[in-house]
């Protein structure tokens, strides 16, 4: 990756009816920690150093508002701004510093599917990063539902830099050591499929899946071992049918990895993971992995 590329995934900005409701969920049960507060919007970050990993926006319905992708430098923020519009991207905010709570300096644009994506570079960082025993870390990564998965993926390794990983039912593609930041799922619109919570390890995602079960929430899917990424994962529908997942052990990857084939992932009959424990996805969260969409 010798041209400027994300350095991963930043945060995720989502639109919800009920702010104060989705806050109380993502403190007092998935375990993020309040930062800020501005305009009616709420601000929460994970146990990493980043300022703020979600945020959640008061709409009349449950949109994905934007990516937020990180950046190691204001230098790397222009280069991707002008890679974005070689590609054919729909710049919406050229470089210029961030106002809202957490600042840095980004650009904004549309992707060709109409993804609201932002690269941001010099937001406020904390010195207290600390892991806990059932805390998300971060996000890790997003999975992408998409009419044109190949077309999706080209574009963001052309404008962006991403690296192809992988090649299953998703595409996997790739900014920094882990084996996916971003995934495309084959699907009927452009929507979001689900966000993935990064958990210090296998005991962290038990933990939480143990607590999320414990609130009302039961497992969607999991907890199983996936096999491109080999991440261990647990899959929750979350208040206003976000999916999301608690996982751990993404696989780090190198300039030498193969990208491996659809026909080299496919599992041993009657599994749907490498483990063979858990039960397939509940229709519930299949039904909920298609329906949240980008905001217009």
């Amino acid at each position: 990756m010798s041209a400027p590329c994300p350095t991963g995934v930043h945060s995720a900005e989502l639109g919800v009816r009920d702010v104060e409701a989705c806050a109380r969920f993502y403190t007092e049960v998935w375990r993020l920690e309040p930062v800020a507060q501005s305009g009616g919007s709420v601000y929460l970050r994970g146990s990493g150093a980043i300022h703020h990993i979600l945020a959640l926006h008061p709409r009349g319905r449950a949109e994905l508002l934007r990516l937020n992708l990180a950046a190691a430098s204001r230098a790397d923020v222009d280069a991707m701004h002008q890679r974005v519009q070689r590609a054919g991207g729909a710049v919406l905010e050229p470089p210029a510093a961030v106002a809202e709570p957490g600042g840095g300096y980004a650009f904004a644009f549309r992707d060709p599917e109409g993804r609201l994506v932002r690269v941001i570079a010099g937001d406020q960082r904390h010195a207290d990063v600390r892991a806990g025993p059932d805390r998300p870390i971060g996000i890790t990564h997003f999975v992408l539902n998409t009419p044109q998965q190949e077309r999706a993926a080209a574009f963001w390794i052309e404008a962006l830099g991403f690296e192809l990983s992988d090649r299953s039912l998703l595409t996997f593609i790739r900014c920094n050591a882990d084996h996916h930041s971003i995934a495309f799922h084959p699907g009927a619109d452009s929507t979001l499929h689900h966000i993935a919570f990064e958990m210090a390890d296998i005991d962290a995602v038990m933990r939480g899946a143990g607590r999320m079960r414990e609130h009302g929430y039961p497992l969607e899917w999991g907890i199983g071992r996936h096999g491109p990424g080999n991440n261990v994962f647990a899959y929750f529908v979350g208040p206003e049918d976000f999916v999301i997942e608690y996982t751990a052990e993404v696989e780090q990857v190198g300039p030498g990895y193969r990208v491996r084939s659809p026909q080299e992932w496919r599992y041993a009959a009657g599994r749907t993971d490498l483990w063979g424990v858990t039960a397939p996805p509940t229709e519930r969260m299949k039904a909920a992995q298609a329906k949240i969409r980008f905001a217009p």
